[in-house]
């Protein structure tokens, strides 16, 4: 037999059972690209990056504001029960799929080829969202430059780009002090210098005629695109390494920020505010929608990013514990970029005279006018503003690494052979493309694309998206064969709780989500901007490319297929015969033998020449060879 092989083959190998998968690295098979693609040089780079990608802008402009709106206190009751049912489970299926197959979120689809389209779909969503959401790093960066001086220049009226009705804080009360003047009628510097100055928006006349381009913003775009570009060039093996300060940074600055609100007079009066419960909002409905949207988009579920960080694990790492730690720690970090956020709120309350929910917005309004406007009234406000935007750039930066990498990701491992071995290039090329896509974002009216964009890219798009992968995987793939998986992995199968969320709790929370999203749709608008019915209707038809992408690729499962419909349907659901893990090694029961030239038929053997004896986890994968041969004989 020997013989044969070796007459076969252009040269002679070593006995299968001999080898390790390491001494396999020169044959040039599917097999061997699980070593070239590359993986984390540790676990801690894997945790960071998942908390840096969760842990985003929305943790501190969205979050308290949603909180102080629907209840206070109260609203952590929704928020922590949407994050049971909808986020957890959610975020630990998304990990095992990237885990187990190690494969990006277009290949991994080989689980169930029918439903590959869900992956494009999520594709063609964080590539928007990339889009604009490195335009909103572009503006931190801008502002990070203008707090290099001593006197911000936001600070005070009398400028080139301020009008009649500017009108600075200390000027806001009358000559004792005591009473507040009306404020209805006039806007503060820093409303000005971002509207006026950063994005110079009176000079377009809406979102149909955007203006001329704002070469300093287009040069801070570029930079950011260059920023990222440096930090994804060698993939997970570089961005795992930046994210140790970026992913970190952060909390050092978050502390800072909240000490020095803490101990602001007001600030009680701004926290107060923020945390007051008001039990009665429990009874409406849009609270809770409001607290499940808050965790869908505040862990990026659906956006491909954490299973294309999970795809670079190694077989065996421990989701489970890294699913609570990221999924709690995002949510604590909510709640104390709150503290930080209100206690300043309170303050510049308590400095203006008027309620404290007169100054607080949410989105880029609280990062980019009132929160610069609050810096103005501390000491050495040049300090502490460059700290919050140097704390907002580090935000962002975590997660676009992600999208970036999901893309890149993505892409590659459906074409391995030819990008790669120009991995770095390919990431260029991608980088350039989207920079020049965003070119429109920094126009006069730029803004009126980057809301359409923040509307529709990443709307009821991404809950189809992912209502479709939840329902694939436990209901057409079944959900006792992906607890197997997962059992096979790590050594246990996961509870109750998990697998009840899986089947009915997170898909009906999203479907629920996606109908009250119908229901109560409102056009998109910008201060009084109302957005004219063509920028609506492509806004929509946005997030109906993303969702039209699932049939399409259900279309070209089907064609690929030969037989009936019917016939065609079952093949297309069926896994791929090369599904499962990616290293020969870790293929038990099914999986044994099933990648393109395997040759060893109990990769087992190979881990007990390789470790010198069976280990837990072979252990585990005798257990799950015992269970498919029990069930099989029952079927007989």
């Amino acid at each position: 037999m020997k013989k044969l092989q070796g007459a076969h083959l252009s040269k002679p190998i070593t006995p299968d059972l001999l080898m390790t998968p390491s001494d396999q690295g020169n044959v040039d098979l599917d097999v061997d690209f699980a070593a070239d693609r590359g993986n984390w040089t540790g676990k801690l780079d894997f945790l960071l990056s998942c908390i840096g990608y969760c842990v985003g802008l929305g943790n501190v402009w969205r979050f308290p504001y949603r909180a102080y709106t629907n209840g206070g206190g109260a609203f952590l009751v929704p928020y922590f029960l949407m994050l049971a049912i909808c986020g957890i489970p959610l975020f630990f299926l998304e990990l095992s799929l990237g885990q187990f197959s190690s494969l990006g979120p277009l290949a991994v689809w080989k689980i169930s080829p029918l439903f590959k389209g869900a992956g494009a779909a999520m594709l063609l969503i964080v590539g928007l969202v990339a889009i604009y959401y490195n335009m909103i790093i572009a503006y931190v960066l801008f502002y990070l430059f203008a707090s290099l001086t001593s006197n911000l220049p936001w600070e005070h009226c009398g400028n080139w780009w301020n009008t009649d009705l500017c009108l600075e804080h200390r000027a806001s009360k009358d000559g004792n002090g005591a009473l507040p003047l009306n404020l209805t009628s006039t806007v503060s510097p820093s409303e000005e210098y971002w509207s006026r100055y950063v994005l110079h928006i009176q000079g377009s006349r809406g979102i149909g005629s955007p203006g001329q381009i704002r070469w300093n913003l287009c040069l801070c775009l570029l930079l950011a695109w260059v920023i990222v570009f440096l930090c994804i060039l060698k993939g997970v093996k570089s961005s795992g390494k930046v994210v140790y300060f970026t992913a970190t940074f952060p909390y050092l600055i978050l502390l800072m920020l909240l000490v020095r609100g803490v101990t602001l007079p007001g600030a009680w009066k701004g926290i107060q505010f923020y945390l007051t419960p008001q039990f009665h909002h429990l009874l409406s409905s849009k609270v809770w929608i409001e607290a499940a949207l808050q965790i869908f988009y505040s862990l990026g579920v659906g956006f491909g990013g954490l299973l294309t960080f999970a795809s670079y694990n190694t077989f065996h790492q421990n989701i489970y514990r890294d699913t609570f730690i990221v999924t709690l720690g995002n949510a604590i970090t909510s709640i104390l970029a709150g503290f930080a956020i209100f206690s300043v709120l309170g303050y510049m309350s308590q400095e203006l005279g008027v309620p404290v929910d007169q100054v607080a917005k949410a989105g880029p309004g609280l990062a980019f006018v009132v929160y610069p406007q609050a810096m103005t009234m501390l000491p050495l406000s040049p300090f502490w503003s460059f700290l919050f935007f140097f704390m907002l750039l580090t935000l962002g930066l975590d997660s676009q690494f992600a999208f970036l990498e999901t893309i890149v990701t993505a892409v590659t491992d459906e074409f391995p052979y030819y990008l790669r071995p120009k991995k770095a290039v390919f990431s260029g090329l991608i980088c350039v493309a989207m920079y020049l896509m965003g070119l429109v974002l920094t126009t006069d009216g730029g803004m009126y694309w980057l809301v359409l964009l923040d509307d529709y890219s990443a709307s009821f798009g991404l809950m189809v998206a992912v209502i479709t992968t939840c329902l694939a995987v436990t209901r057409v793939y079944g959900i006792q064969r992906f607890c197997r998986d997962i059992h096979m992995m790590l050594g246990f199968k996961p509870g109750l709780y998990f697998r009840a969320c899986w089947l009915f709790l997170s898909p009906a929370t999203l479907l629920a989500l996606l109908v009250y999203s119908i229901v109560k749709y409102q056009p998109s608008e910008y201060g009084s901007y109302r957005f004219p019915a063509w920028a609506e209707l492509l806004g929509i038809l946005m997030g109906l490319l993303s969702c039209l992408m699932i049939p399409a690729g259900m279309l070209v499962a089907v064609l690929r297929e030969e037989g009936s419909l019917w016939e065609r349907l079952q093949q297309a659901s069926r896994p791929a015969l090369d599904w499962g893990p990616s290293l020969e090694e870790n293929r038990t029961g099914m999986y044994v033998a099933t990648l393109a030239g395997s040759q060893s038929p109990k990769p087992l053997m190979v881990h007990m020449r390789k470790y010198g004896g069976i280990t837990s986890f072979e252990n585990t994968a005798i257990e799950v060879d015992r269970e498919i041969a029990e069930e099989e004989e029952s079927m007989m």
